[in-house]
């Protein structure tokens, strides 16, 4: 699609406006839905409204459901090959349009321009994966101990499958659980962020363009209540789940013992650096900013603790502090800002509370931007849900709840420890979460000690602990997760394995010398 066709309904931006809120898209059709009341799209950075959207209803919901059933037969009857090459046009809306979509996540979610044009290629890179799996073997060639039998694994895809993704990434998370999803034959119903519609509508435009055969994939926009259909209807195989940890604790609740249905859960963090005496400090303090104040904090694998050995803690602190005063806030459509504003006012108060929480739990505040002055705020984005860093350093207790709980934005505690690398993996670990965190080292024996005792899902060696490579399982352990609704691992939660075994011969034998005779009682 050129610009010019995607820019009339692009509501409010740039300036421009359509008459009309977007619609749900079901069985390759856009529709207003079972309901007239709408819901709106807002800057971050500005307060602007960028769009309004029809609220779905679990009606909406049953129909995209009835739709994608429907569907099923058809899609997973075509080979994957002919499946990837449906994908492999999303593939190219994608890429062709990285700058474009990359805008509109700026605007909607509010991190920088650099962070929204990743989400995009991130997008595309789960494509590729995807798509390109198609040509790669499938199954497993497994040795039977009669010579004349041969047994293999074949996968099935499950049926219709539900995706539920978060805000913060609103086209690299969907495009985890699309892309192999529909690679490997199921269809789609998906219910982006009430806080990111305009993204979910861009996708839904760019996977009708490629092709995407009616009823194969559905969008559903709104709030929980449409999560929470999709969850309760039995016909959904698997639910593919990006969030809260509370919301996703609550869809396994409901489907952990359900026969026949399934959910791949990937949750919250209080994610954790840990920066040894061993440490390099340029690294450290590169680490610890991305992996603390990129996107806002507002990655589920953000820093939100630092555990700094004694011997390089006030070095460490300094450099820090320094570099928490300075780091650019501003307009996230800026190629020079590094921090956007939080996503809405929710994260603004959230935000507030816990650091006032960290100072009740006697905190010693060593940086608080979290009210901008006035001259940080950039000319015409007063509205904007701004905020900038807030760093405490308080010493380690197990019942401090903030260093406990997580916060979701730029609220970072520095933790002092002594001893070796066991005692701040031990702090590491003190947490109910388990989803990212790195270490900091260049002794690899203190690396190879956190690589095995850390309870993470996702680990990093002198390294920032964000930026996960599509290939590679997303997902955490703990309250963090219950699978990796990514990659490889996605596959285990979208389809069916059946060990099948042939026989070459016409004669019946069995494994573990099981008899095949028959006996009658006729014989002598």
């Amino acid at each position: 699609m050129a610009a010019r066709d995607f820019w009339p309904w692009a509501t409010n931006i740039a300036g421009m406006s359509g008459p009309d809120p977007h619609r749900h898209y079901i069985d390759g059709e856009w529709t207003t839905g079972e309901s007239t009341e709408t819901f709106a799209s807002e800057n971050p950075a500005t307060g602007e409204t960028l769009g309004e959207f029809y609220r779905g209803t679990p009606a909406d919901v049953q129909a995209a459901v009835d739709a994608s059933d429907e569907a099923f037969a058809e899609w997973r009857a075509m080979s994957y090959v002919d499946r990837a090459e449906v994908l492999w046009d999303v593939y190219h809306e994608l890429r062709d349009r990285t700058d474009e979509l990359g805008e509109i996540v700026t605007r909607e979610c509010g991190k920088e321009i650099s962070e929204g044009r990743a989400d995009v290629v991130e997008a595309y890179h789960m494509v590729e994966w995807a798509a390109g799996n198609a040509r790669h073997p499938h199954g497993d060639v497994v040795p039977s101990e009669i010579a004349s039998k041969d047994s293999y694994m074949r996968r099935k895809p499950k049926g219709v499958v539900g995706c539920i993704t978060p805000w913060n990434f609103p086209v690299a998370i969907p495009f985890w659980h699309l892309a192999v999803t529909l690679v490997e034959g199921n269809t789609v119903v998906w219910k982006p962020a009430e806080q990111t519609p305009l993204c979910g509508h861009t996708v839904a435009e760019m996977m009708t363009d490629a092709g995407v055969p009616p009823g194969v994939f559905n969008v559903v926009q709104g709030f929980g209540d449409a999560g929470n259909a999709i969850v309760e209807d039995d016909r959904v195989a698997t639910v593919l789940f990006t969030g809260s940890a509370e919301v996703g604790h609550k869809i396994d609740e409901k489907l952990g013992g359900v026969p026949g249905r399934d959910a791949a859960l990937e949750m919250g963090g209080k994610n954790a650096i840990v920066i040894t005496d061993q440490a390099d400090m340029d690294t450290a303090l590169h680490s610890a900013v991305m992996s603390s104040f990129k996107t806002t904090g507002q990655r589920c694998v953000s820093s939100e603790r630092l555990i700094v050995h004694e011997e390089v803690y006030d070095e460490f602190k300094r450099e820090f502090i320094d570099l928490a005063e300075e780091v650019a806030v501003g307009d996230p459509l800026e190629e020079d800002t590094f921090m956007g504003p939080v996503v809405d006012e929710g994260q603004v108060e959230k935000f507030g509370k816990y650091n006032d929480l960290a100072r009740k739990e006697g905190a010693n505040v060593l940086v608080d931007r979290a009210e901008l002055d006035a001259e940080e705020i950039p000319d015409g984005h007063e509205d904007g849900h701004w905020v900038g860093p807030f760093v405490y350093e308080v010493d380690y207790d197990p019942d401090l709840r903030c260093i406990h709980e997580e916060v979701f934005g730029p609220h970072v505690a520095l933790i002092e420890y002594s001893g070796d690398v066991e005692r701040a993996v031990e702090i590491h670990n003190d947490v109910p979460y388990g989803l990212a965190g790195a270490i900091v080292s260049e002794d690899y024996r203190q690396i190879n000690y956190y690589r095995d005792n850390a309870e993470v899902g996702l680990a990093y060696g002198n390294l920032p602990c964000i930026g996960a490579e599509v290939q590679l399982p997303f997902g955490g352990v703990k309250k963090s997760g219950k699978g990796s609704p990514s990659a490889r691992e996605v596959i285990e939660a979208v389809t069916e394995r059946t060990a099948w075994t042939l026989n070459n011969s016409k004669d019946i034998e069995m494994a573990q010398g099981l008899s095949a005779e028959i006996s009658t009682e006729d014989e002598d």
